[in-house]
């Protein structure tokens, strides 16, 4: 029989719905990125009992493969001590004459709209080891931020 007559399920004409990517490297968080972290493991856990819909109870067991993985690989840092830029400080930079704060978080805490950046963003990674008073490259310019405070 040719293969124009053969009748494909459905199924077969859908895209694969992969894995969510689980981020190069090590897994920093914070007390508060931890709390988060297992917040949204026990939000998907008591969401997965109520699904009955096949494809919502997937996208619902593959989320929390993540937060699962998320969780048992975090590696909870202690909250910064000292005057240099690390992961967790909150840091007050000037950059083009403006003022900024950002925290420096994990990847899974990130929100850069609030000011939470992922201590892998280039920006963050610019700031790492500095102190107040120092001047910082980034994008390709000598000094172009100022390390205004770290806390």
């Amino acid at each position: 029989m040719s293969v124009a007559f053969r009748r494909d399920s459905d199924e077969e004409h859908l895209e694969p719905r992969f894995e969510i990517p689980i981020p190069s490297g090590p897994n920093l968080v914070t007390a508060r990125g931890l709390e988060l972290i297992a917040a949204r493991v026990n939000e998907f856990e008591a969401m997965l009992p109520t699904l009955t819909d096949a494809d919502a109870r997937k996208a619902t067991i593959r989320d929390l493969r993540y937060w699962r993985a998320r969780l048992a690989t975090a590696d909870l840092r202690p909250d910064p001590a000292g005057d240099k830029v690390q992961f967790g400080s909150r840091v007050r930079y000037r950059m083009n004459g403006r003022d900024a704060d950002i925290s420096i978080v994990g990847h899974d805490e990130a929100d850069p709209a609030a000011g939470l950046l992922s201590f892998l963003a280039p920006l963050c990674r610019a700031m790492l080891g500095a102190e107040a008073g120092d001047f910082v490259d980034f994008g390709g310019h000598d000094e172009a931020i100022e390390i205004v405070s770290v806390g």
